[in-house]
């Protein structure tokens, strides 16, 4: 809960600027807000239409985004971004409905007044991170490369936390600023009462003989939440540091717990998504059929052997987007940027992922999920079970169509992006539900519309 206090946040300021938005719009516009018939009702509905076309836009340009914080000119252009789409959308919605229209002057005054007080909220909120009672003040253990990490990942995300420094231990390497380092006399408790600090995050490179089991019990009694570096990192990131987990952090940790009811909820809406998105489909499928077999010489499906759970081979069914004979001199490999092997309509539909579609197939059969981990191919699965720790564990649920890891991650084509991604779909596993499952399908919405990690 929070981590989301700041998306909440953000929320609900611009819930309240999109009201006082359209009352100052029609306040300035001399229009009575309520009509001729003083329907409170009725205003009620064409400001919360107005509001909610507000918050959608602003959640498909990233104004909510936590994972990094953005600059004043990012700000301003995504804040600007927001108010074109919001504008289109509400011209189109008033077209349709005339009755919930705000009126041409209104709706440009409503506009314009948000984006200005949006654009202020978001500087102001940056301000707001560094208050104290708002902000959560955080002190690391360690001085170490994890502690580093630890450091970096914090000063980087758009989350209200803190760093106010590190503090050493006996033998410990020292990887972050000298000047940042607090506490080297007095201690951990010391430091942290210095520093008044609401978190401490355990980030030592080697806790034996060294872990100052005294001073961190003082802190937890004296109110100071303690985490390790681990999981602080993965609320902060929204993935799993798999190279400083142990296998008992997972057998102890919260989550990973699919019982038979998630289960069965996830298959229904499988089940319901991928019949929807067929039926919605089927008429592109002649069309896409044509254009793939005028491009190039071959079939207009692509079929091709995967890893599903519990690492069992199914075939999964695309759009071919590359020549018939791409891996015949190669053998099995990734696609790269630019790579040649893809036709000219294939770049098109791996770009807009219309070559995904048959996969909706394997969903209805049961092969995949609409949600999980991309299915890798066998060949690739064996190398990188033996390159990266907990690998296996991904094949746990079924892979998806679209995942946490497609949405959160570029295309990957290495050793290293497999890694990354692996860290993700452990963090999808570890949280799975219905929730998480249809704001991956936003946000796939999202990487779609912007084109974004298709190759």
């Amino acid at each position: 809960m929070e981590q989301r206090l700041p998306l909440l946040f953000l929320l609900a300021g611009d819930l309240v600027l999109s009201l006082a938005a359209v009352s100052a719009a029609f306040g300035m516009s001399g229009e009575a807000a309520f009509g001729d018939e003083g329907d409170a009702l009725d205003y009620g509905v064409r400001v919360a239409l107005f509001a909610a076309v507000m918050i959608v836009s602003s959640f498909f340009v990233e104004l909510y985004s936590m994972e990094r914080a953005s600059g004043r000119k990012e700000a301003f252009v995504r804040v600007l971004t927001a108010l074109v789409i919001s504008f289109f959308v509400l011209s189109a919605g008033y077209y349709l409905i005339p009755s919930v229209t705000l009126g041409r002057g209104v709706l440009l005054f409503s506009l314009l007044v948000f984006g200005a007080l949006q654009f202020l909220w978001r500087i102001g909120y940056r301000q707001l991170l560094s208050i104290s009672g708002f902000a959560r003040r955080v002190l690391i253990l360690g001085t170490g490369p994890l502690a580093n990490q630890i450091g970096s990942v914090l000063s980087a995300t758009n989350q209200h936390y803190i760093l106010t420094g590190y503090v050493t231990c006996p033998s410990e390497p020292v990887f972050v600023p000298a000047h940042t380092i607090v506490g080297n006399d007095s201690g951990l408790a010391e430091a942290a009462k210095l520093q008044r600090a609401h978190k401490i995050v355990i980030s030592l490179s080697e806790r034996r003989g060294v872990f100052p089991y005294k001073d961190v019990l003082s802190c937890k009694f004296s109110g100071i939440e303690v985490v390790d570096a681990p999981s602080f990192y993965e609320q902060v990131t929204g993935k799993l540091l798999i190279e400083n987990i142990l296998p008992s952090w997972f057998i102890f940790s919260s989550g990973f717990r699919i019982t038979f009811f998630k289960k069965a909820v996830k298959r229904v809406f499988d089940i319901a998504f991928s019949v929807a998105g067929l039926a919605a489909a089927a008429p592109l499928f002649p069309l896409i059929a044509a254009i793939i077999k005028i491009d190039s010489p071959g079939p207009v499906f692509f079929r091709q052997t995967r890893v599903g759970r519990g690492e069992r081979d199914f075939v999964l069914y695309k759009f071919r987007t590359m020549r018939s004979d791409a891996e015949q001199r190669t053998g099995a490999v990734w696609a790269q940027k630019d790579d040649p092997r893809v036709t000219k309509a294939g770049r098109i539909l791996r770009k807009s992922r219309l070559d995904e579609l048959p996969q909706l197939y394997n969903v209805l059969k049961g092969d995949m999920a609409f949600v999980g981990p991309r299915p890798e191919r066998p060949e690739f699965v064996e190398k990188l079970k033996r390159v990266i720790p907990y690998y296996s564990e991904r094949h746990s649920i079924k892979p998806g169509v679209t995942g946490w890891a497609q949405i959160k991650y570029p295309y990957g084509a290495s050793v290293e992006d497999a890694i990354e991604k692996l860290r993700y779909d452990l963090f999808y596993i570890k949280h799975l539900s219905l929730f998480l499952d249809l704001l991956i399908i936003l946000e796939t919405i999202k990487v779609v519309l912007f084109g974004r990690g298709g190759r």
